[in-house]
């Protein structure tokens, strides 16, 4: 058994039950739906499809990164046990949560020092930070190091592709990130934005795109582009879903049929309330081994 703990955030937006079968430690993101305060918990506090029809019905929905006391609470649990710990944390291009890890790695140092607290900005979001930690489990349980754990995961971080699209612009609309002009346009036309996460771990519009036909068409496309043998890929496929388990399952099953040396099924997982609360219902994200994001 390795000497440390491998640690994430509930933003990886996988399954509580998967995270314990690969023994993955992890911290709760926060939200806030009409001034009640929720743990980004999984949906065991709200479900996604009870989370949106509240959304949809006009509940005020505000998400709250892991504070630095959290931070401290979480990891000093492991060090006072004589472990170290090497945790991954979402995206510093879409939340300031690396910044309080960090922060509670200098308060912590000064009481354990003979432990180690890796802190790694996975510059990953949802299910694509989700397959980081996964293979970083696995990486684990073949006898990886902390420290080595901690060094792969800088270094291969930027070969998880994420690609998402939407049928469901509410939440881009409301949340600015596309004019209301353009939404009603593209609500008219059927357009389905096209989106990755960039290197700076952002997440940007790539392609507009007209119907999910076309769509998920397009991400298959995308997906042989870009992934490690192309055609010929060999690894794991996670997807993610805003309460849209049909469009992903479709998806998944496009994915099959095309990529027929993958390793094993692709895994479906739902969005999380803290991703969810910004994307609304209506979101398929695709993550997979492939060339670096550049």
């Amino acid at each position: 058994m390795p000497g440390y703990v491998l640690s994430c955030c509930s933003t990886v937006d996988l399954t509580r039950d998967w995270l314990d079968g690969r023994d993955i430690k992890y911290v709760y993101f926060n939200y806030v739906l009409d001034g009640v305060s929720c743990k980004d918990d999984f949906g065991q506090t709200n479900s996604p499809s009870d989370l949106y029809a509240k959304m949809l019905a006009g509940a005020d929905a505000k998400t709250s990164q892991v504070s630095t006391g959290d931070y401290v609470e979480h990891f000093e649990q492991f060090l006072a046990a004589g472990l170290d710990v090497v945790h991954v944390t979402l995206s510093s291009g879409i939340s300031g949560t690396y910044n309080s890890a960090v922060a509670a790695k200098g308060i912590l140092a000064e009481k354990y020092p003979e432990r180690k607290l890796i802190v790694v900005d996975s510059l990953c979001a949802s299910a694509g930070y989700g397959l980081l930690v996964d293979r970083l489990a696995d990486l684990r349980d073949q006898g990886m190091g902390a420290e080595e754990l901690g060094a792969w995961a800088e270094d291969h971080k930027l070969e998880v592709q994420h690609w998402f699209f939407s049928s469901d612009l509410t939440f881009f609309i409301r949340g600015g990130r596309i004019s209301k002009a353009a939404g009603l346009i593209g609500g008219m036309l059927k357009i389905c934005p096209v989106m990755d996460v960039e290197p700076d771990g952002s997440l940007a519009v790539k392609e507009k795109i007209r119907n999910k036909k076309n769509t998920i068409k397009r991400d298959l496309q995308i997906m042989e582009e870009l992934a490690v043998g192309g055609a010929e890929y060999a690894d794991k496929v996670f997807i993610s879903h805003a309460d849209c388990e049909d469009d992903a399952r479709e998806v998944a099953s496009q994915v099959e049929a095309k990529f027929t040396k993958m390793d094993g099924p692709v895994h479906l997982f739902p969005i999380g309330a803290t991703i969810g609360c910004h994307t609304g219902p209506g979101t398929v994200a695709l993550f997979f081994w492939g060339k670096p994001r550049a």
